[in-house]
């Protein structure tokens, strides 16, 4: 793989630096970036009192920054590092908590504060100068843009050097046998000793017990090579040494996707390397392993990566990516309240977070988790977070789901921080030309944020004494029964300023899918999740009749002590739309979430499927063993080989994973399937499964395909490696490379699965 390079250009020197990742990258001659290789010396900032100076040095990898200490002991210096991949966002200034507290004691200009994915606390610094400030963050940025845009082969190319540079432990440029091993067991592959020594010998042709130069370079070359492409390439060469436009045309016809000729010289022209080749529409071997790599193959459809869907039809038509307890950064009881949690969610286009709103002192309203050991935060600071990161990730529109404890002094003080904060983003009355009880499109309420809460104006028929309570009361850890609604004691009034806020997400309590149906659309419920699921079992159908008229929002029971999370799959298959998860609790259900929102460009509403919202529909979740939504298919996944699989972080550095691939089916009901793949003993490498899987989807619409990889113990748990999920109707068929993500959702590259997806209309009589 590594001797991919353009032969025209000349391969230059082919050991260790031949490979250079800021050259990969294209910000070699960068002048933040030469600053970042320099390193430089700030402050880290835990509190008003704990302030350390650190060397912040980006390494040559380009890609990850060493935060060193600068005590000097006879122990090592102390050392921390992040990878730029590992970065939320950089915000400058005094943006964060902290440096927020330290306004006028600390310049604003010299000050950082790096935002991390997942639960890692943010990193606040304090620069030597305002100029340096903006350099680290402009040379962030400009890394994580460059990383996001490599190419799997640069991915390969950037990976291995990493490891290279790590095994070469006297950093000679070159590789002895006792590094080599280091390397294979760095790199999570168990070759026999014999094997890797034959291999070593093969490649030493200098024969002087070391690799050098071009030796390496075959070394990793044979290691990267994929012989399960070969195959495929084989099987449709008709000459076995390259692909003609009409070998690649039946190739890509037998994918499912554009199969012109001018598309096939296209990907020529883009991913073949060999001049002669390329001069001659001809596509070798290490040009179709470059496409097969490629963004182009991936297994999701790149037509949903954008905004697809139609985005005029009632809110009430689409799926709504929501977040409960937004604020939190871990469990309910004692985790950290903070506004960094709004930026990931915001960043990763949820467009409902929520607000738990209680009186604070000075009369100022702060956010946090009532009755608990949770931390506070200023309201004010979480709505000046909201407003910088509203739109950045999707321009539709936000909902603020507010959980309202605040008396009413506080609440009008809330509605003064909403209007002067978001100024025109924030919707204050109805839109004009639509009638005020229809709910408007997203794309009506584009770049706007609307509150949800309570609302003083009573509309004739749907009137009640609660609906002048000002919080929506979700379950608390103290209650007995979760879905009793209880009115906090001394809080039944309403702010006339804030309640005039609220346009067209009014919270109104449930009574009954006959009373709701006839109040206006623009009045919706918050449910319980056994109340919600309850509905689904006893009443499925007239639930999903009353989600095509209203908004519901559903959200976690109260004893959910850990902020664990329901599965949103149930509540889908009901057309609920605000279906409320704990963002900062990784695990299959927030996978099966960026699973759901990951097509329509990722902007956080997904059109529910016709047969969902239409009034006099029949769809019942519980029971579709035919009638709307019932198209059933057979999905064939053929498991194939994985590449570059990581270790788990808890393991010893010595072990090598044993992996095995589930695939599972998120759906109805009848659609719920999974299978597993059996397990490869010692290779996190390259391993190779080749087994095939069949599933019968019966309502192909709502389904959800998760491949999942873990290593197989046999005494224990096995432990999670890596996971995809995506919708059904954007997979696409033929070979494809399944990327991985984290725990955390975030990108695991270069680690992949290479499958074969094949789907088959089935004859609807013999489900029916």
């Amino acid at each position: 793989m590594l001797g991919n390079r353009k032969k025209a250009n000349g391969a230059g020197r082919s050991d260790l630096k031949a490979i250079d990742p800021l050259r990969n990258l294209g910000v070699q001659d960068d002048e933040d970036v030469k600053q970042m290789l320099q390193g430089s010396s700030m402050v880290k900032v835990r509190s008003p009192r704990w302030q350390k100076r650190r060397t912040l040095k980006l390494l040559e990898d380009g890609v990850t920054v060493w935060c060193q200490s600068h005590k000097t002991s006879s122990r090592a210096k102390e050392q921390q590092s992040f990878s730029i991949m590992e970065v939320e966002c950089v915000r400058e200034g005094c943006q964060s908590e902290l440096l927020r507290r330290m306004v006028g004691t600390v310049p604003e200009g010299s000050c950082l504060t790096v935002v991390f994915k997942g639960p890692r606390k943010s990193l606040d610094l304090l620069c030597h100068s305002d100029e340096e400030a903006q350099r680290w963050a402009r040379g962030i940025r400009k890394l994580q843009e460059r990383v996001e845009n490599m190419t799997q082969k640069e991915k390969l190319d950037h990976w291995i050097h990493a490891y290279l540079s790590r095994a070469d432990q006297n950093h000679d440029d070159k590789m002895s046998y006792e590094e080599v091993q280091t390397l294979l067991q760095m790199i999570n592959i168990d070759l026999s000793d014999q094997y890797a020594r034959s291999l070593f010998q093969k490649c030493d042709r200098s024969a002087d017990g070391r690799l050098d130069h071009g030796e390496i370079e075959v070394f990793c070359r044979e290691l990267l090579r994929r012989p399960e492409l070969d195959a495929v390439f084989i099987r449709y060469s008709a000459n076995g040494c390259v692909l003609s436009t009409v070998d690649l045309r039946d190739f890509l016809k037998d994918q499912g996707e554009d199969s012109s000729l001018i598309h096939a010289q296209s990907l020529i022209l883009t991913y073949e390397l060999n001049e002669w080749a390329q001069k001659n529409q001809f596509m070798t071997p290490n040009g179709f392993t470059m496409y097969m790599l490629s963004k182009e193959n991936c297994i999701f459809n790149p037509e949903h990566g954008r905004v697809y869907q139609d985005m005029k039809q009632p809110l009430a038509h689409y799926f709504i990516s929501s977040s409960h307890n937004t604020y939190l950064t871990k469990d309910q009881l004692t985790g950290d309240s903070s506004t960094e949690p709004y930026i990931r969610a915001l960043n990763h286009g949820c467009r409902c977070v929520e607000l738990d709103c209680w009186d604070g002192d000075k009369g100022e309203p702060v956010i946090y988790h009532g009755h608990t050991l949770t931390s506070k935060v200023p309201f004010v600071e979480v709505i000046q977070t909201i407003n910088e990161y509203a739109f950045k990730a999707s321009p539709y529109p936000l909902i603020l789901s507010l959980e309202n404890h605040c008396s009413v002094e506080q609440q009008t003080v809330m509605a003064r921080h909403l209007r002067s904060i978001l100024g025109d983003k924030l919707l204050t009355k109805p839109l004009e030309g639509i009638d005020i009880q229809t709910l408007p499109s997203p794309e009506d309420l584009k770049g706007k944020i609307l509150v949800k809460g309570k609302k003083q104006h009573v509309v004739e028929g749907s009137s009640d004494s609660s609906d002048f309570s000002s919080s929506d009361e979700e379950g608390r850890p103290s209650r007995k029964k979760e879905d009793k609604k209880v009115p906090t004691p001394g809080v039944s009034k309403l702010s006339p300023e804030l309640s005039d806020l609220v346009v067209y997400t009014r919270s109104v309590p449930f009574k009954s899918f006959e009373q709701a149906a006839k109040n206006p659309a623009t009045d919706m419920s918050s449910f319980s999740e056994s109340e919600a699921l309850r509905f689904i079992k006893e009443s499925g159908m007239s639930f999903v009749r009353h989600n095509g008229h209203q908004l519901s929002r559903i959200y976690p029971s109260g004893q959910r002590l850990q902020s664990s999370n329901y599965n949103p799959q149930e509540m889908w298959n009901a057309g609920c739309q605000i279906v409320a998860l704990n963002f900062q609790t990784p695990g299959e259900q927030m996978d099966l979430n960026h699973g759901r929102f990951m097509q329509n460009g990722q902007c956080g509403y997904i059109l529910k499927p016709p047969f969902m919202y239409h009034p006099e529909t029949t769809f019942n979740p519980e029971n579709v063993g035919g009638g709307p939504g019932h198209r059933p298919v057979l999905l064939t996944v053929r498991i194939i080989s994985a590449q570059q699989l990581p270790k788990p972080q808890w393991d010893k550095p010595s072990s090598i994973v044993d992996p095995q691939v589930w695939v599972e089916i998120h759906g109805v009901p009848i659609d719920i399937d999974k299978k597993k793949s059996h397990h490869v003993d010692n290779n996190g490498f390259n391993p190779r499964w080749d087994c095939t899987f069949n599933f019968t989807i019966h309502v192909p619409d709502l389904a959800l395909v998760r491949f999942m990889v873990e290593d197989y113990d046999y005494t224990s748990r096995n432990d999670f490696l890596g996971q995809c999920t995506l919708p059904f109707t954007s997979l696409r068929t033929g070979y494809r490379h399944v990327r991985l993500l984290k725990l955390d959702g975030s990108s695991l590259s270069p680690s992949s699965l290479f499958i074969h997806v094949k789907v088959t209309p089935c004859q609807r009589s013999s489900f029916n």
